[in-house]
């Protein structure tokens, strides 16, 4: 079992920075690669990034890439995504999800309507223009 849990969302205005964090507990978090979605009112949940479980592969969406960098710290069972250069479309609801047998290249490609193990309450961004 794995529960998951974000923080670090709020109102910045654009061109501003966030830094999200997702702590993982109930299972060894250096297993396991983690990702971040994001689903904006109206829309289909998305793919954001991915992150291995060395942390050593990370994977980005078209949109944020050059924008956003995901990583880890073991240590702390904590992942996070560091969003600099928002935009209002980046508003959305951010969610860290799991699957515990897939690495993160998979969940790149896979998206979000893969059956993850786990998903994260989730946690407002909100970008004012």
């Amino acid at each position: 079992q794995v529960q998951l849990v974000e923080s670090g969302g709020g109102l910045v205005q654009a061109g501003g920075s966030l830094r999200l964090s997702c702590a993982a507990s109930g299972r060894t978090f250096d297993s396991y690669a983690m990702g971040w979605f994001r689903q904006a009112p109206g829309k289909e949940r998305e793919f954001v990034a991915a992150i291995s479980w060395s942390g050593g592969d990370t994977y980005y969406a078209d949109s944020v890439k050059g924008r956003f960098t995901i990583s880890r710290d073991n240590a702390r069972n904590t992942v996070y995504l560091q969003m600099n250069s928002l935009k209002p479309e980046d508003t959305a609801v951010y969610y860290c999800a799991t699957d515990l047998g897939a690495t993160a290249q998979a969940m790149a490609v896979m998206g979000p309507l893969h059956e993850y193990d786990y998903w994260g309450q989730g946690t407002q961004v909100t970008v004012s223009s």
